[in-house]
């Protein structure tokens, strides 16, 4: 960094010369060094020449002045903030957060450095999460910062164009369209299509059945966004489609073929809301339909997708929107560093070390791995496993990926306790008390210890601030 080789020069002058007559050799050092693109804008050298004119009437404060500009403007990191447990419990904010997020932004309340809030919750809109945040945070934050667990949908355009079953809860035909996809049909829907087949809740079985006026199409995948208010309802008409290959209404068919595709969100097995302890989440709905589906079969049911936290394809689409904002903002220098702040261990820790292994792999392999890339067309080591699924310019943007680390920062406000203690030997037989992520995540004891554990995250901000000697205004 030019800034600090400048320094010995200054130190040098104000020893030989004395502050007062090494002013104005301080006033050109610093001019140079704007004047050398250090900035890398037009504005930040605008800036520096008003600054350097300044200089005499008071130089210390010049000096602090273009170390604030390299260091606010040009940052070379980026927060990945999980919402409930870091910021919130239910609906309640966490006394740190609006601490934290005051550090984060400008008097102008411009974000210093580039963040996404990436959360597991799948059921509203992006803009409504982020009026939810902006309000509880009292910053202003965009929909473009905020990633769902269902957000990487938006690049499965194979899928968008097929009849396909939703499962959660909210505004779910609105949020399938944000998405992209054309024929959505909720679990009500179908229920009332065919009437027969929902009888667990006796009080809910109809009196008179009506033959319905339109048939529906068939079902060619099935999406889970979260889970569902009605499980059993949701359960059987779900086993439903896949064990009649989209066509619920026939009977079950037991041939060894493949079922439909599901496409899955947000495997959290527990969630912190207000309650003392954790709350069931998608994760524990998506056990109980694994379960069914092998007791009924025999096989394993067999996801298309998992996205959210920890899946790397969540922590890519992340990386791609810390991408966009420090393009949207003319920040130059890359970001280099992502830092994942959560508060569990199964998800945001295990999801950003995993990451993390994938971004130090892609930095070993070097410029071998980036001329056959080029040679292929952009298309660089799969950046997802499902190629064929993606649009080519999303693919592209996500194999980029262009950090060199993404470490985990553990909050003590949610899910984590910090008297739990985390098997070493991964061999141990495991439970579901110990081991809470998804079946298809194999459990490594390595990608479930943190980087760092901190109280809060207005503690995890300050943290990260003195480990990139970031100094904002």
């Amino acid at each position: 960094m030019r800034l600090f080789r400048l320094l010995p020069r200054l130190v040098h002058c104000c020893w030989t010369w004395g502050w007062e007559a090494s002013v104005a050799k301080a006033r050109k050092l610093i001019l140079w060094l704007v004047l050398e693109n250090e900035t890398g804008n037009r504005a930040g050298r605008a800036s520096g020449k008003v600054l350097a004119r300044k200089t005499e009437q008071n130089p210390t404060a010049q000096l602090k002045s273009v170390v604030a500009i390299r260091l606010n403007v040009l940052p070379s990191f980026g927060f990945l903030f999980d919402i409930d447990g870091v910021l919130v419990r239910g609906k309640t904010p966490i006394p740190a957060a609006r601490t934290a997020f005051q550090k984060l932004v400008n008097s102008q309340g411009q974000f210093l450095v580039p963040v996404v809030f990436v959360t597991n919750a799948g059921n509203c809109l992006r803009q409504e999460k982020a009026d939810q945040l902006s309000h509880l945070l009292g910053v202003p934050i965009s929909q473009d910062q905020v990633m769902m667990s269902h957000s990487p949908l938006r690049m499965f355009k194979r899928y968008h164009e097929k009849c396909v079953l939703v499962s959660g809860q909210g505004p779910l035909l609105d949020i399938a369209q944000d998405l992209g996809f054309c024929q959505p049909i909720t679990i009500e829907t179908l229920r009332e299509k065919h009437p027969l087949l929902d009888v667990v809740d006796h009080e809910r079985r109809p009196n008179v059945l009506y033959p319905s006026a339109v048939e529906l199409p068939k079902i060619e995948a099935v999406v889970l966004f979260g889970e569902p208010v009605r499980w059993e309802t949701n359960l059987q008409l779900i086993i439903d489609v896949l064990l009649t290959s989209g066509y619920p209404g026939n009977p079950y068919r037991h041939q060894h073929r493949p079922h439909i595709p599901v496409l899955a969100c947000n495997m959290d097995l527990m969630w912190v809301a207000e309650a003392q302890s954790p709350r069931f989440g998608h994760g524990t709905f998506m056990v109980c339909l694994e379960n069914i589906y092998k007791k009924i079969t025999g096989k394993d049911l067999k996801y298309e997708a998992l996205m959210g936290k920890p899946s790397k394809l969540t922590y890519q689409y992340a990386e791609y929107l810390i991408r966009a904002q420090a393009a949207e903002r003319h920040w130059k220098q890359p970001i280099q560093t992502l830092y994942a702040v959560g508060d569990n261990l199964m998800t945001d820790v295990y999801g950003a070390n995993l990451y993390n292994r994938y971004l130090e792999e892609n930095s070993r392999k070097g410029s071998k791995s980036r001329i056959q890339a080029k040679a292929a067309g952009g298309r660089g080591s799969a950046a997802v496993s499902q190629d064929e699924d993606i649009d080519n310019s999303w693919e592209n943007e996500l194999a980029s990926a262009a950090a060199a680390h993404c470490r985990s920062v553990l909050v003590c406000t949610g899910v984590y306790n910090p008297h739990t203690e985390v098997p070493l030997d991964s061999g141990e037989s495991l439970t579901e008390t110990v081991f809470h992520g998804h079946r298809d995540f194999r459990f490594d004891p390595g990608l479930v210890e943190p980087d760092h554990i901190v109280p809060d995250v207005d503690a995890a901000v300050d943290l990260v601030f003195q480990l990139e000697n970031f100094a904002p205004n």
